[in-house]
């Protein structure tokens, strides 16, 4: 019998990969770094002169870090409230903020002076931007107004009050001085020319369909702006909107969008949201060409103008900064920018003394030596190890007191020993910095293992003692923590227990001392 040959079955068509050059551009970022602050990260904002530091405004404080060694380099803390929208100038050499009394501040950089004081607001200034074309400042308030001041004389040189409710964004044009674009709670965004009469400055007018405008951006040419409120991302043709149309809306994210940022190139737009995401839209298509998770909401968003950091600001405080290594297509040699740096005495042109100069005398590495030969009579002297320091003694040898302290009070180092070291640390007058600059997740071992040893004899005072150093540095965020006042409230509850307790033992002491007394006093008797 013959038999058909079976026909050969069609493969799987291949999937195609899911990477593309975007996501490839976004994992390159493979060095991140997490620095706790112990209040929200409200806005970052690069400099866009080299070296292209950051400023972060996190409670009455702005903080300007270095990109290349992630450290504080200036802190200015001039203020009497809560510092809102810390911005540089496009030369780097000035700083401004609002704040929650209603003040916008220009600062000097290098020596972190005042050199402006502006008031006109009455409710906070949540937006301050310098202008890319004039010695101008904009402001943005929950006063519901939007003022340009001059920053020369100090003189607001327009208000405009269209909006009727907190106004939390607003910009300079690209490329036309006179027009600004403001987005508010009020789910408008208008375009303001400074030219017309204030009542009738509202040029455009756009919806943003019900949500409170969060954050507003336009594109270079300033033909194009791009909103979000609430979950939606829209794009306005600012020759179209007077029509009241919106080119496109986009929904990706599952709660607020909270921020808006470019990318350093001005192809993708970058949108930080409260469900914890971060979407990276590609400008040709808008389609969302990657995503990247954080452990908390996401309130500020920014990416430097050379494309090699992101840095985002979460509500639990923490500052996320992930980096990636320069190609070498895109490393570009500035003699001028690095003569200024010497001239300024920036430490990030002397981090690169190796490009610079060379390697010089490399020594080599003990298993590239060749064995050492000796005499037959010789004696070899063996070299006795080194005894290795524990984990919480690194950090107190290398100052790091908040390290050991962390350190110490794992479950794995005996009790005794960790009262050692808070004793040690007393003794150094470093109990206080140990503790302090804390959030809630930070302070709950610490906690955590006080509460285990609050009563213990040997170490109660000792205890008490650290108790009261975090309840006088930690009163004033009391009530704002679920953790820190459940744990709190333990301790509370553990000493009354104990104070009772020993009461109750006082009692029974008195008790048979009397007893005591009284049988001794009948013995004396009984033997007279």
């Amino acid at each position: 019998m013959d038999f058909l040959p079976l026909p050969s079955l069609p493969s799987a068509p291949r999937q195609s990969s899911s990477v593309n050059p975007h996501s490839r551009h976004f994992h390159s970022f493979r060095h991140p770094l997490f620095i706790k602050h112990p209040s929200s990260i409200t806005h970052i904002h690069f400099n866009p002169a080299k070296p292209h530091r950051y400023a972060i405004t996190s409670s009455t404080r702005v903080l300007i870090y270095a990109p290349r060694t992630g450290k504080v380099v200036k802190t200015i803390s001039r203020f009497k409230d809560t510092a809102r929208s810390g911005e540089f100038r496009k030369d780097g050499k000035l700083l401004v903020a609002g704040d929650d009394e209603g003040q916008i501040q220009v600062f000097d950089v290098n020596s972190r002076a005042v050199l402006r004081t502006m008031k006109g607001h009455n409710q906070p200034v949540r937006v301050t931007h310098f202008s890319p074309h004039l010695p101008q400042i904009i402001s943005a308030s929950d006063d519901t107004t939007v003022k340009l001041w001059d920053l020369s004389t100090q003189t607001c040189l327009n208000t405009f009050d269209s909006h009727t409710d907190y106004v939390r964004s607003a910009i300079f044009h690209p490329t036309n001085p006179s027009l600004m674009l403001s987005g508010s709670y009020d789910s408008t965004i208008r375009l303001h020319d400074c030219r017309l009469p204030e009542e009738s400055s509202d040029v455009i007018t756009m919806r943003h369909g019900g949500s409170p405008v969060e954050d507003i951006l336009m594109f270079p040419s300033g033909g194009i702006g791009v909103s979000v409120g609430g979950p939606i991302l829209r794009l306005w043709d600012l020759s179209m909107a007077s029509n009241n149309k919106c080119i496109r809306a986009l929904s990706n994210h599952q709660k607020t969008i909270t921020c808006l940022s470019f990318d350093g190139e001005k192809k993708r737009v970058l949108t930080g949201s409260l469900d914890t995401m971060v979407k990276v839209y590609d400008t040709e298509d808008w389609k969302v060409v990657h995503t990247m998770r954080y452990p908390a909401p996401v309130l500020s968003l920014a990416v430097s103008p050379d494309d090699t950091h992101i840095a985002a600001g979460l509500t639990d405080g923490t500052l996320s900064v992930r980096r990636r290594d320069p190609k070498a297509s895109e490393i570009t040699e500035d003699t001028t920018s690095n003569n200024l740096s010497i001239v300024g005495g920036s430490y990030e042109y002397f981090a690169d003394m190796e490009q610079i100069f060379g390697k010089g005398y490399l020594k080599a590495k003990k298993s590239e030596l060749p064995p050492a030969k000796g005499d037959v009579d010789e004696y070899r002297v063996e070299t006795r190890r080194k005894r290795k320091l524990k984990e919480f003694d690194r950090y107190l040898k290398g100052f790091k007191y908040q390290a050991a302290l962390d350190a110490g009070t794992k479950k794995t180092v005996k009790p005794t020993t960790t009262f050692a070291l808070i004793q040690e640390l007393i003794h150094r007058d470093a109990l206080r910095v140990a503790l302090s600059g804390r959030d809630d997740v930070s302070l709950e071992p610490i906690l955590s293992f006080l509460l285990r040893y609050v009563t213990d004899p040997r170490f109660g005072e000792m205890a008490s003692e650290v108790v009261g150093v975090i309840i006088d540095l930690y009163t004033p965020i009391l009530g704002q923590s679920p953790i820190l006042d459940e744990m709190l409230l333990r301790l509370q509850t553990r000493i009354e227990r104990e104070l009772n307790f020993q009461k109750e033992l006082m009692k029974l002491k008195g008790g048979l001392e009397m007893t005591l007394s009284q049988a001794a006093m009948s013995r004396v008797i009984d033997t007279a």
